[in-house]
């Protein structure tokens, strides 16, 4: 249980929305709601040792705000950094579903045998006084205190939920009214509090086509040992007003990961696809995505599977040693190079309060191919791991035939030499989601597979690995109930308005 709330802990600091976020949600000291429209997790697992890294972006009043999770231990400065957000920009690009354009060659020129085309690879290249005066009153202790980035942390314990609930008002955190039972039973269970302040100052904006600016956090990261490899995600659904996207990222030694206790559905890849999709080929992915989740409600996506050191074709260059080690090879037992090289696997799941009622549940699965040229549409079962999804844009030669036996069906770069490249599909949650698939896709489909409108689609599932893999379990209300209990993991702002010497 404890493990189960440390993970719990680290996502509160990954996704918001609205009306009920991932594993929490923001509030603002100027009463106005925070919100948060995507999130990218990225877990490395190695034997009992998980690095969880999670980037961050909000939208809200441009004031200070803060963080407060329950944890089960006292993490100090070593368990916890934060990272570059280049490096979850890299990770998405290099995962995230892709366009690419093929024309068709010459149909008479002269051929000779080729070798198969390798996979591109790359090796491994004053306010403190304060505190402690509020704390000693309220019977909070003060267990730990660190900077990291623009965050300045302070871990408590306490005595009894209303001192706690008590200090974090004292100190100007403006936390939801009614939140001392919430607090209460992680008191009991002798849980710690992990309490982030973060400056506003410090933090990056950008904007995103035509929407509001948007605060860039640092991304944080978090290790921990756990027999258990999972993710909560119920706490968002307790008062979601809508659907929730996630993408988790799995890097693991070796093998893919699916969810245990889901369905495990392959997008479908090599699509044959109309040259306006590159005009709008995130929309285009987003509706086909979306018909795919209405028609598999309790699936979760696989999108991508493949050796992090290498892609074919490659929207960017593959990991490096030097990424690895930012996303957690670093922290790795000394013994973790037995297995072989690190997998990445990308997961997509969409859900609301009436598809996803457990936590996901990961394990390793079989190797698994497609989206390589001359295959189907459909993941088949491989001795190694080279699946992505992937569109497809050709041109047909329009030039002249001037032999007698020209060979069609052969297909390369353009004639002019000018390749544009391999588009990833990014930033989704921003994407139209109206796009009429049908329209656009001009090639095969997989077997009983229509993306028409109001017609069912039939499900790309990938074959079971054993276990649960292809079954999933309703929520209940049981279920409900456990999310309530957990409510309490939450995000508070400080008021703009602080205490003359009070650390921000």
């Amino acid at each position: 249980m404890k493990v189960r709330l440390l993970i719990i802990a680290v996502l509160v600091l990954a996704w918001s929305r609205p009306a009920g976020a991932f594993c929490g949600f923001y509030v603002s000291g100027a009463d106005a709601p925070l919100t948060n429209d995507a999130t990218l997790v990225v877990l490395m697992r190695d034997g009992q040792r998980t690095v969880l890294s999670m980037r961050n972006t909000y939208s809200g009043p441009p004031a200070d705000f803060a963080m407060v999770v329950p944890v089960p231990i006292v993490l100090h400065e070593e368990n916890v950094k934060v990272l570059p957000a280049d490096i979850f920009k890299k990770v998405d690009q290099l995962t995230a579903p892709r366009l690419v354009e093929y024309w068709e060659q010459d149909p008479c020129m002269p051929r000779y045998p080729e070798a198969p085309s390798a996979a591109v690879q790359m090796s491994a290249a004053p306010g403190m006084v304060e505190e402690e005066s509020s704390a000693d009153r309220h019977r909070v202790k003060i267990e730990a205190r660190f900077a990291v980035g623009e965050y300045d942390v302070v871990v408590l314990s306490a005595q009894d939920s209303s001192g706690l609930d008590a200090w974090l008002h004292e100190n100007r955190y403006k936390i939801p009214d009614g939140a001392e039972p919430y607090l209460r039973p992680y008191v009991q269970m002798g849980m710690k509090f992990f309490v982030a302040k973060v400056n506003v100052a410090k933090v990056r904006f950008e904007r995103i086509g035509n929407g509001p600016e948007r605060a860039v956090l640092s991304p944080l990261r978090f290790h921990y040992d756990a027999d258990d490899f999972f993710l909560p995600v119920r706490l968002g659904l307790i008062n979601s007003g809508g659907k929730q996207d996630l993408i988790a990222v799995v890097l693991a030694r070796g093998s893919r990961y699916e969810v245990a206790n889901y369905d495990n559905v392959a997008i479908p890849t090599n699509l044959d696809v109309a040259d306006g999709v590159r005009r709008q080929f995130g929309g285009f992915y987003a509706s086909l995505f979306d018909r795919v989740v209405a028609n598999n409600p309790r699936a979760v996506v696989t999108e991508y599977s493949w050796e992090a050191t290498s892609c074919d074709p490659c929207p960017t260059p593959p990991l490096d040693d030097t990424e690895l080690a930012t996303l957690g090879a670093d922290v790795l037992p000394d013994d973790s190079q037995n297995g072989g090289g690190f997998v990445i696997t990308r997961l997509h799941a969409r859900y609301g309060k009436d598809t996803l009622g457990d936590d996901l549940n990961f394990r390793p699965a079989r190797p698994i191919t497609g989206g390589r040229e001359g295959m189907g549409t459909q993941a088949q079962e491989s001795g190694g791991n080279d699946f992505q999804a992937r569109y497809v844009i050709r041109h047909k030669w329009a030039g002249a035939v001037a032999c007698e036996k020209p060979q069609f069906g052969i297909w390369g770069g353009p004639p002019d030499g000018h390749d544009p490249g391999t588009m990833p599909a990014v930033d989704l949650a921003f994407a139209a989601r109206d796009v009429d698939v049908a329209s656009l896709v001009t090639g095969q489909l997989p077997p009983g597979l229509a993306l028409s409108k109001g017609t069912p689609m039939g499900p790309p599932r990938i074959p079971p690995s054993g276990g649960c893999a292809g079954c999933a379990t309703a929520p209940g209300p049981e279920d409900w109930a456990m999310a309530s209990l957990l409510g309490l993991a939450f995000v508070a702002m400080t008021r703009s308005r602080r205490k003359t010497g009070t650390s921000g």
